[in-house]
């Protein structure tokens, strides 16, 4: 898909790294539009819904704005970033907080070990099962996240943290990263570029 072609909206949760998100879409030629109005969402070509931040709050924002169902409703691709991921599944511990129940399965909290503080915070290398993720196994991303989604079949690419930690997940058109492609370099970029053109 050409940029041109391309209708990037954001989802505007009034947190997150949007800025960041924004910049790097930017540099692939698409000017991203930034909303809460679930017509908008419904229009788009691609939707971004963005991370940091705790869920709890998060969640409540999607309900203030009434956004739950238009989000689950969405049938174009659809990218979660590091919490917008952590969203899409039925629950976290995190708050005890209920998600979008897009993708079955409990976040839960990452557990400290020798060499493996919590928060998770650096480059990391996958393990890549789907390479039209645009990543390649032997690729290092940036993780920032104290909290991780189950392991299991919607797992299209890993990190080992003491355990396999899922760095990418997809259901349907639903994507989710773990990691910050925007702040990941090179690897990251083409992470992005393959959700464009998908």
């Amino acid at each position: 898909m050409t940029p041109a072609a391309v209708d990037l909206a954001i989802v505007d949760l009034g947190y997150g790294n949007i800025g960041s998100i924004g910049h790097a879409f930017r540099r692939f030629g698409v000017e991203p539009r930034v909303t809460s109005d679930p017509a908008a969402l419904a229009q788009a070509s691609h939707v971004v819904l963005p991370g940091v931040g705790a869920a709890g709050y998060a969640m409540r924002r999607v309900a203030d704005l009434g956004l739950a169902g238009p989000l689950r409703a969405l049938r174009r691709p659809v990218l979660g970033i590091c919490l917008g991921m952590q969203l899409l599944f039925d629950a976290t511990e995190e708050d005890q907080t209920v998600g979008l129940g897009i993708i079955p399965g409990k976040v839960g909290k990452l557990e400290p070990g020798p060499g493996r503080p919590v928060p998770h915070m650096g480059w990391s290398r996958l393990d890549v099962r789907e390479e039209s993720t645009g990543l390649r196994t032997g690729d290092y991303v940036y993780f920032a996240h104290s909290f991780a989604c189950p392991h299991g079949p919607h797992s299209v690419a890993t990190a080992d943290y003491g355990h396999a930690v899922p760095a990418v997940v997809r259901h349907r058109n639903f994507t989710g990263a773990q990691f910050h492609p925007e702040r990941s370099g090179e690897a990251g970029a083409l992470f992005l570029k393959a959700f464009l053109n998908s």
